[in-house]
């Protein structure tokens, strides 16, 4: 059963059925899903109801649809925007009841289920990737084949301004797509899909973030944004497109297909979607980068707020399978079937050369270089986000920025191939053999970074021989494509940080490599450019996102190459420490400036003397055992006072449990009143369990008015043991109650054990961000 809270003044729990109201309630997470008619538009963006009655309820949900569909478009995002997942199981009778049937051979069964579900997300995340890697090879050599046959034709013609058109038309058709998918279909989908992940599994709900269509916008959109020539990568959205795979299938249904398979039922609830969820995170971390172990870290250091033990091998599965399926299937394209030599969508190569002992200052300094400029990346990129947030507002704007970024782009990245003297023989360098204004014979050594995949760019730093590169050519190149990354990261299209970030690293790392080379040009330790440029990646990628442990395992797996372990792990610490003296890292500076209530690892500093009773929403309203059905439509459609779930007292005034508003919505659809039904008529579990995810407005139940008069007992549907705290806690013990146990509500109690207040994961939020202002 859903479990899920309200940190949104929400028409309704559906996904896509969310519309704010004027009314937020007095320092408390208030929300409301309640329709009335008609309904007007103030002049903020919110909405305010005209009439409150139970007269006011209608029953056509088609029309309700197609209102909240349009409200959609238009509904502004604030902190309010979020609900919040509930983690914390509902022990009522009816869960008691379930347990006590449930044979040993059942509960097998459901544990088998767990581990079929991890081998299917694991295999689908591997084919999604395999789909996504060869479209993009498909479509970048297609590109190079069009752009090179013109430039080809126009260099002794001085018609160069040809195949550059020819470039900008394909890049903006290309990054288009992207853009038209993200902005009109799924604006989730825009970015990484990181934040929002890891929003999700620390416990906010992010409206439509594993949505079928947002998967469909996440695939396509990265691979028309890669193969479009946007300073993005691929690696991180199969994070995203992981989970959303993983939140399907372990639903056992479509709705937006409207298919419901008899499988998986007992899965349907906020708390193991969590589980799947960090599975498929992982299953994509795996796919990206041909690394198991790395993605199973990642889950548990970046990702997921609450870890259970049981799913370590779990996921690690899920891992491997990801892996090796996508391995498999690669080796099959690359007509080598069965070698399993291609673990990842990128693969760094092998890392045959070491390292001296008195190199590791020099990585060290490196290590403070990438702090550095990760810090400078953010702050760009902070005032970028702002500026955008600010004024690209319409929808039409934010397509028409991606062009713009698409065709300045191209132009640089044509300038530079154009200003470049440096020209290398053919079969140095295998990727690109594009003579551009070099002599017969040689190639472009500038093209080599700009007409092929990025991911083949990176490995060109890294292991092209000394020579391959000139200094003026890698600065010439690493300075635009720096503050053209900036720009594009949080363009409304699917976009990955991870290889623009390692590219920009390798860039200046194998410049320090050419230095230290010039210094003493006989020493075998530095002929091998290879691990300045490894050691700059790192150091440039782990001070951009602050990723420490996963980061060097994922890093170590990707190279193959143990014995650069302690240099990776030392200098990403030392980037991260640099990073974290001037801002956040990027993934974090995105959830805050969405103002999305994430809470932190650790309590807000200094706030022990902050107590329950300043941190609570009041007053409460609470229901009683049993009450009127026309008490619970008007708490329910009251936008002052209704949440997410209520307490539930006896006529004495006293607290008796915990009674989730999805639960009463459910009641009051099916009618479960005492006057019409038999001490033996309860709902099912699995009737709460087939309402979940979309729980419906109360706006479709249609309640005559002599069922306002009936009545309804609620104590077999209530928690009778929620977690309570008294009023004189602690706002750091409300924290942790918080943080390790997932809660949506904390129910505030006096010591007559009388309900005073409710604390939600917004007020803490607030307390922690703002302190008492």
């Amino acid at each position: 059963m859903d479990t899920r809270g309200d940190l949104s003044p929400l028409l309704s729990n559906d996904e896509d059925d969310e519309v704010m109201i004027s009314s937020i309630g007095n320092h408390s997470e208030a929300s409301c899903r309640f329709l009335s008619t008609p309904n007007r538009r103030t002049s903020d963006g919110f909405f305010e109801n005209g009439d409150s009655g139970i007269e006011a309820l209608v029953s056509d949900t088609d029309v309700v649809a197609n209102s909240l569909e349009k409200i959609e478009s238009v509904r502004p995002k604030k902190t309010a925007d979020y609900e919040a997942l509930d983690y914390d199981t509902i022990e009522n009778e009816l869960y008691y009841a379930e347990e006590t049937k449930m044979s040993h051979r059942q509960w097998k069964c459901i544990q088998i289920q767990r581990w079929l579900i991890c081998v299917l997300i694991g295999i689908t995340t591997g084919l999604v990737a395999v789909i996504i890697n060869i479209s993009i090879i498909q479509l970048t050599e297609l590109k190079m084949k069009i752009v090179t046959q013109a430039i080809e034709k126009c260099v002794k013609s001085a018609c160069l301004y040809q195949p550059l058109l020819i470039w900008i038309t394909i890049n903006a058709g290309l990054v288009m797509i992207a853009a038209l998918l993200t902005v009109f279909v799924a604006p989730v989908a825009a970015g990484s899909g990181i934040p929002q992940i890891k929003c999700f599994l620390n416990g906010v709900k992010v409206p439509n973030v594993v949505r079928l269509k947002t998967f469909f916008t996440k695939v396509v959109g990265i691979i028309a944004s890669v193969s479009g020539g946007l300073a993005v990568g691929k690696e991180g959205p199969m994070i995203h497109a992981g989970a959303v795979l993983a939140a399907g299938i372990s639903q056992g249904r479509s709705i937006t297909f409207k298919l419901t398979f008899p499988l998986f039922e007992y899965f349907r609830n906020d708390r193991e979607k969590r589980d799947f969820v960090c599975a498929g995170a992982a299953a994509g971390v795996a796919a990206a980068f041909g690394a198991p172990v790395g993605g199973v870290l990642f889950s548990l250091e970046e990702a997921s707020s609450f870890w259970n033990q049981a799913l370590t091998w779990r996921i690690f599965l899920c891992s491997i399978l990801s892996s090796y399926s996508l391995n498999f299937f690669m080796s099959l394209y690359h007509h080598h079937g069965g070698d399993l030599a291609y673990p990842g969508l990128i693969n760094f190569g092998k890392f045959e050369g070491t390292y001296e002992g008195f190199e590791l200052p020099i990585f060290f300094f490196m290590g403070v270089i990438g702090g550095l400029l990760g810090a400078l990346f953010n702050a760009i990129n902070h005032k970028i986000t702002i500026f955008r947030n600010k004024y690209v507002t319409i929808r039409f704007l934010k397509v028409v920025e991606v062009i713009i970024v698409s065709v300045v782009s191209a132009t640089i990245a044509f300038m530079m191939m154009f200003l470049s003297a440096q020209c290398n023989p053919l079969g140095q360098d295998i990727n690109v053999d594009l003579q551009f204004l070099c002599e017969d014979g040689q190639y472009n050594t500038m093209a080599s970074l700009f007409f092929t995949p990025p991911e083949d760019s990176v490995k060109s730093l890294f292991h092209d021989p000394l020579g391959s590169f000139q200094p003026l050519t890698i600065i010439i190149f690493v300075f635009p494509y720096f503050f053209v990354a900036c720009w594009t990261y949080g363009l409304q299209v699917p976009s990955g940080l991870f290889i623009p970030a390692l590219l920009i690293g390798a860039a200046w790392g194998r410049l320090i490599g050419i230095c230290m080379n010039a210094i003493c040009p006989d020493c075998l330790w530095s002929q091998d450019v290879a691990k300045y440029a490894l050691i700059g990646a790192a150091a440039q990628l782990g001070g951009t996102v602050r990723m420490t442990i996963s980061l060097t395992v994922i890093l170590i797996e990707a190279t193959g190459n143990i014995s650069y372990s302690l240099p990776l792990m030392t200098v990403l610490m030392i980037a991260k420490w640099v990073g974290d003296f001037f801002n956040q890292g990027i993934y974090d500076k995105h959830v805050h400036l969405a103002k999305v209530p994430i809470l932190e690892w650790e309590p807000p500093p200094l706030s022990i003397n902050i107590h329950a009773r300043e941190v609570m929403g009041t007053p409460a309203v609470t229901v009683r055992e049993v009450c009127l059905v026309k008490d619970i439509c008007r708490v329910l459609s009251d936008p002052h006072n209704c949440h997410s779930g209520y307490p539930v007292t006896n006529e004495e005034g006293k607290f008796r449990g915990f009674i989730l508003r999805s639960q009463l919505l459910i009641l009051l659809k099916h009618k479960v009143f005492m006057e019409r039904s038999g001490p033996d008529d309860r709902l099912e579990l699995a009737v709460f369990r087939d309402s979940y995810p979309r729980y419906f407005p109360l706006s479709i139940v249609n309640v005559s008015e002599d069922e306002q008069r009936c009545h309804i007992d609620i104590r077999p549907y209530l928690n009778p043991a929620p977690y309570t705290i008294s009023e004189r806690a602690s706002l750091p013990r409300i924290f942790r109650l918080f943080r390790a146990l997932g809660l949506r509500h904390l129910v505030v109690v006096n010591d007559n054990f009388e309900v005073v207040g409710i604390v939600t994961r917004k007020d803490i939020w607030k307390w922690g961000h703002h302190g008492k202002s």
